[in-house]
C-alpha cells in the first residue's frame, strides 16, 4: 500500500486538492443549491472515513480535512481549466507512485463524490441537471474513469 510519503510535498497537495475540485466543478455547473453541494462534498468525506482500511492513499486523503481556496481560481471558468489540470496532476502523481488498486480507488472516490454533489440539491426539476452532467462526464474522462 502507498501512503503519503511516497509523494513529493507538490504531488500530494494535488491528490488532496483533487475531490474537491470535482466537487466545485460541479457546483459550479449550475447555479443554486451551494449550501446542499458543499454539505454532500463533506458527507462524503465523513463517509469515506468509515470505510476505512480499503487504500492507504483513501485513508489518509479522508482523514484531512477537504480544503478548496475558492480565490486560487479567479473565474468558474479557470476553475473548470486549470481545477481540471490540478486533478490530472493527481492522477499522474497516483499512476506513477501508487498501485492500480489505489488508483481505482481515488477515481471511484471523486467521481462518487461529484455524483453526489450533483444530485444533492434539483435545478430545473431534474435530479441531476445537464450541466452538471456534462461536468461529471469532463471529471471522469479527466480521470480516465468511466462515467
Amino acid at each position: 500500500m502507498t501512503g503519503k510519503s511516497a509523494f513529493t510535498e507538490e504531488e500530494w497537495q494535488a491528490v488532496l486538492e483533487g475531490p474537491p475540485i470535482a466537487g466545485m466543478v460541479v457546483l459550479t455547473a449550475e447555479r443554486g443549491g451551494s449550501f446542499r453541494e458543499s454539505f454532500a462534498l463533506a458527507k462524503a468525506y465523513a463517509e469515506a472515513r468509515q470505510e476505512h482500511g480499503e487504500s492507504e492513499v483513501l485513508d489518509e486523503i479522508v482523514a484531512a480535512k477537504p480544503e478548496f481556496d475558492r480565490h486560487r481560481y479567479g473565474s468558474t471558468e479557470a476553475l473548470h481549466g486549470e481545477g481540471l489540470q490540478r486533478l490530472r496532476e493527481a492522477v499522474a502523481a497516483l499512476e506513477a507512485k501508487a498501485t492500480p488498486e489505489e488508483v481505482d480507488a481515488y477515481r471511484g472516490f471523486v467521481l462518487e463524490l461529484a455524483r453526489r454533489v450533483a444530485a444533492a440539491h434539483r435545478e430545473h426539476g431534474e435530479s441531476v441537471s445537464e450541466n452538471e452532467q456534462t461536468a461529471l462526464a469532463t471529471i471522469a474522462e479527466t480521470l480516465g474513469a468511466q462515467s
